[in-house]
């Protein structure tokens, strides 16, 4: 049964009543997580894990991720990777949302049910619009695979690759209508191997990002983040767009610098 958006009113229905009573009853805070692909899923595994700790200041209530979609050779219409997970361990069904855009009536509806205090997002891959940003009280974080203000954009990892860049690293920011430009709370730097390619490079960075995270969540919920967390200098912002299809095409006539480096955006690459 493909995954969709479901109105809270049918999760009481389908008998997660006590799930949500029981986080209205307790001290925790309410968070919600937004990711969909494989490299979400280090940020996803350390909130259900640390959530499910009876100790724990902060309870997941919902996910939001991509709509099912047609992935692999079967061309099968599948869950989002972040999705399988939350399913895989145990997550309800009814409390997984997958809206087309953030932006609609009845998911920010549902969205307001939950109470969210917090929102996460880790490679979500859909614009969150105001009427969404609003809501949380502590605001909404981004887990960003880049040293902000530096690859602003859907492909820093990539981007960093091809300009053959020496470090990296993870940023935590609140996330602001404009690209990746709100106050950075934290970030670490990564040391770039030469001969790494951008998906195992992404995961190292999400992984890196998540344990971040979870040093960085009490200051989060308890507000003093938003004191320590500061600006990003917009005069040192880079960007980083998506690669297009003919950006990955290699030409021999380039110099063996360009070639090396084009080669480390991943396997899906085009030789002339």
């Amino acid at each position: 049964m493909p995954l969709k958006a479901l109105s809270l009113r049918r999760s009481f229905c389908c008998g997660n009543a006590a799930y949500f009573a029981s986080a209205t009853a307790s001290k925790q805070k309410n968070i919600v997580f937004l990711g969909s692909p494989q490299v979400s899923l280090p940020v996803l595994d350390v909130l259900l894990d640390a959530s499910r700790v009876p100790s724990s200041i902060f309870r997941l209530a919902a996910i939001v991720t991509q709509p099912p979609s047609k992935r692999d050779r079967g061309r099968k219409v599948m869950p989002s990777p972040v999705a399988q997970r939350a399913l895989d361990k145990g997550f309800p069904h009814d409390l997984i949302f997958t809206p087309e855009r953030a932006g609609e009536e009845s998911f920010i509806s549902d969205l307001r049910a939950l109470n969210p205090e917090l929102c996460i997002t880790a490679a979500y891959g859909n614009i969150l619009p105001s009427n969404f940003l609003d809501i949380p009280p502590y605001g909404t974080v981004n887990v960003h695979p880049s040293l902000l203000p530096l690859y602003r954009g859907a492909a820093p990892v990539q981007r960093a690759l091809q300009d053959g860049v020496e470090e990296t690293g993870v940023s935590l920011a609140y996330t602001v209508r404009a690209l990746d430009a709100g106050p950075v709370i934290s970030h670490e730097k990564v040391e770039v191997d030469d001969y790494i390619k951008a998906p195992e490079l992404l995961l190292e960075l999400f992984d890196k990002g998540a344990k971040l995270l979870m040093h960085e969540i009490p200051s989060i919920l308890d507000g003093s983040a938003k004191y320590k967390a500061h600006a990003q200098d917009d005069s040192k912002a880079t960007l980083a767009p998506k690669i297009k299809p003919e950006e990955s095409w290699i030409s021999f006539e380039q110099d063996a610098k360009q070639i090396h480096n084009k080669v480390g955006l991943g396997p899906e690459l085009h030789y002339s």
